[in-house]
């Protein structure tokens, strides 16, 4: 067994014994309660440095244990016959299931007299102590891609007249093992600019990590919580779609997502540094930019203490775990939770979507698309249709329509029809117009219900005057008649008429009350 290293004070005062005392070996082990041993290769070490005796007094701990131990051998009292690179075993540490002990086993089968197991892990740790603590962070390859927003933005110019100037917001993407990062430009940082950045990381990775980590921003997390986030139904479906999950920092541990930290300096200094004195006149021509910026960082800078580029890391590293991109990209949607009105339409996107009829009042879930509107119950499709634009009208199938008018809590349109007949006949003829003008009664079956109701609010003799001058105007809404009586229109002089009181109805007729 070799002699056990000692303290440096310790040294100092076998060295002092030896040569200023002249005790010998066994008394000086005896007195310092060292085994004879250690002394002797105490003092062997200390002639084979060329030291004087005693040391100077100006040699400090550090410097004598250099001299001392310099040439010392591993521990197993093997000469060391090749470093390893650390580098290069930190870089396959990142790999799944790769330990230190395969490494070392690795190691050793080339280097038979290399460095014990212990030695080796010793060796490996201050290693690593030496990296910036984010790089001390241990990311598997391709798990986590790390996101958020950098805090300062770029500035374009919107208006090359007026100069007027928009702040482009900077969304940041990082791979935890290659530290591979992308960088995009978006003019907010709203949920569909958000997911478009997502979708738009994955292709520039070329695959997709088995986790993503945001910070508790509003646009990713509803709820934030310790144990239990809840996450953006959106966000969540777009994960899903990917084949991955969301997995947000906990609040108000900002290691927890220490890499997109230090990606958003990167980019704020490496990026945003080199644009400042730079005019941009769209999100096009930052984005274009960024991307330039972007292949240098990524691809011809190597990273200090590694000796590789992030390519080469994403390549080597993350590119074997990823995942594979779907064949069709994510198409962004937005969730809606609403209620079925007893026209059994729903109002989504400022238009009125129809659900079969046996729904009525029912709650649902909206998703919205481009392209699309899907409406589920309880996680049921119950409907579709092709999205229309917001225009506040009805988009009606066949099929949901009941086969003869329904009752829901003694409602019909007969009994709409007869209550309007008793507030008075212009607003039975206004109700008649706006059920004519429809493809489909029904469908106007919920402005009509409105019309009616507001007898309860202003007034029989105030609707009914109100119905006349929507009917004189054009203005056949729900909207127009409410906005006649919170105005007051309905109190100004009304025209002469028949004694029977039936108003004109003709579509070219408009009235003198239309050019008030």
């Amino acid at each position: 067994m070799p002699a056990e290293r000692v303290a440096m004070r310790q040294a100092r005062e076998i060295i002092r014994l030896k040569f200023s005392a002249c005790l010998a070996t066994r008394e000086i082990a005896r007195r310092l309660g060292l085994a004879p041993s250690t002394v002797r290769e105490t003092l062997k070490r200390f002639e084979s440095a060329g030291l004087t005796s005693p040391p100077p007094d100006a040699m400090t701990d550090g410097e004598l244990e250099a001299a001392l131990y310099a040439n010392r051998r591993s521990k197993r009292g093997h000469r060391l016959h090749s470093e390893p690179d650390w580098l290069t075993i930190r870089r396959e540490l990142k790999r799944k299931h790769v330990t230190l002990l395969i490494v070392w086993d690795e190691y050793i089968a080339e280097n038979p007299g290399g460095y014990s197991y212990s030695r080796f892990c010793e060796l490996y740790r201050a290693f690593e102590s030496k990296l910036s603590p984010t790089m001390r962070q241990t990311h598997v390859a391709g798990e986590r891609l790390f996101v958020d927003y950098a805090g300062d933005g770029a500035p374009v110019v919107i208006d090359r007249l007026t100069g007027e100037i928009r702040m482009a917001q900077i969304f940041v993407a990082v791979l935890g093992a290659s530290s591979f990062t992308f960088a995009r430009a978006t003019w907010t940082q709203t949920l569909p600019d958000w997911i478009d950045a997502h979708v738009r990381a994955f292709e520039a990775i070329g695959g997709v990590p088995q986790l993503l980590v945001p910070d508790n921003t509003k646009t990713a997390v509803i709820k934030a919580c310790h144990y239990d986030p809840q996450v953006n139904r959106t966000y969540a479906e777009m994960a899903t779609h990917y084949g991955t999950a969301v997995l947000p920092a906990r609040p108000r541990k900002p290691r927890d997502k220490a890499k997109v930290e230090q990606a958003v300096l990167i980019v704020e200094r490496w990026l945003l540094g080199r644009l400042r004195h730079r005019t941009f006149y769209s999100l096009a021509e930052v984005n274009a930019a960024i991307g330039e910026l972007l292949i240098h960082l990524n691809e011809e800078r190597p990273i200090r203490r590694l000796g590789a580029t992030r390519r080469q890391l994403l390549e080597d590293i993350d590119r074997p775990a990823l995942k594979d991109l779907p064949i069709e990209p994510y198409e962004f949607s937005e969730w809606r939770t609403c209620r079925v009105g007893v026209d059994y339409h729903v109002d989504a996107g400022f238009h009125y979507y129809s659900v079969p009829y046996r729904f009525l009042r029912a709650e649902v879930d909206v998703r919205l698309t481009a392209r699309t509107v899907e409406i589920f119950l309880k996680g049921e499709r119950i409907a579709a249709h092709m999205r229309m634009s917001g225009n506040r009208k009805h988009t009606t199938l066949p099929e949901h329509m009941p086969s003869s008018h329904r009752r829901y809590k003694g409602w019909t349109i007969e009994r709409i029809r007869a209550d309007a007949r008793l507030i008075g006949p212009a607003t039975a003829a206004l109700i008649e117009q706006i059920l004519e003008a429809r493809p489909h009664p029904e469908q106007g079956f919920r402005a009509c219900l409105g019309i009616v109701r507001l007898a309860g609010s202003f007034g029989a003799e105030r609707l009914e005057a109100a119905a006349e001058r929507a009917i004189e105007i054009g203005a056949k809404t729900y909207g127009s008649v409410k906005s006649i009586l919170d105005n007051k229109l309905d109190r100004r002089p009304a025209t002469k008429r028949a004694t029977d009181g039936a108003p004109i109805q003709h579509a070219n007729i408009r009235g003198p009350r239309y050019y008030h």
